[in-house]
């Protein structure tokens, strides 16, 4: 039998290898026995500091935290624990964002967690005051949508049309759909 080389398949797989290994030191990116065995580290490198990355961020925004609440007169555990207790819910990465931009805006959290250590502050009263909020911000972009129906999908204008009721809205075109909403 004779031998079978691989030609263009083998080629292109050593190709693409050698491409992957583009930059590498030395032999690395010219041979490709080193270079697959190169690329194969290299995914397991990446794969790992994929992970360890969400673990170095979590760090550096706790850093961050604590940083601005020592300037605060206050321990990152306890203002984290004052958050909680006072029904907060702020992710860590919010927080030092909010500590580096806005330092006003994170002192009235400290004070917010120093009163919830101190029991002068309830679960409820807090929470009820972002669901407020959340209302008046859901309503506001359905006004939006009435104003400009071109720009919705015929999925959803077919929502709408359904909503107010509209005769035949299932065979109807964007277009009509569209007018026959704004009369």
């Amino acid at each position: 039998m004779t031998r079978v080389k691989g030609g263009n398949i083998a080629k292109n797989r050593r190709r693409k290898v050698l491409k992957a290994a583009k930059g590498y030191f030395g032999s690395k990116h010219r041979l490709f026995k080193t270079a697959q065995e190169q690329t194969f580290h290299s995914g397991v490198y990446a794969y790992r500091d994929r992970k360890a990355n969400k673990r170095n961020f979590r760090k550096l925004w706790i850093v961050r935290i604590n940083a601005a609440c020592r300037e605060n007169d206050i321990s990152y555990s306890k203002f984290i624990n004052g958050l909680t207790k006072a029904g907060v819910e702020i992710n860590r990465k919010m927080l030092s964002e909010i500590a580096i931009d806005n330092p006003k805006a994170f002192t009235e959290l400290v004070k917010l967690a120093k009163d919830a250590n101190a029991g002068k502050v309830k679960k409820a009263e807090v929470k009820e005051a972002p669901k407020a909020e959340v209302k008046k911000e859901e309503k506001a972009p359905a006004k939006k949508e009435e104003q400009d129906l071109s720009k919705l999908t015929v999925a959803e204008l077919k929502e709408l049309a359904k909503k107010k009721k509209i005769a035949d809205y299932t065979t109807m075109k964007k277009a009509e759909l569209v007018e026959a909403l704004s009369k």
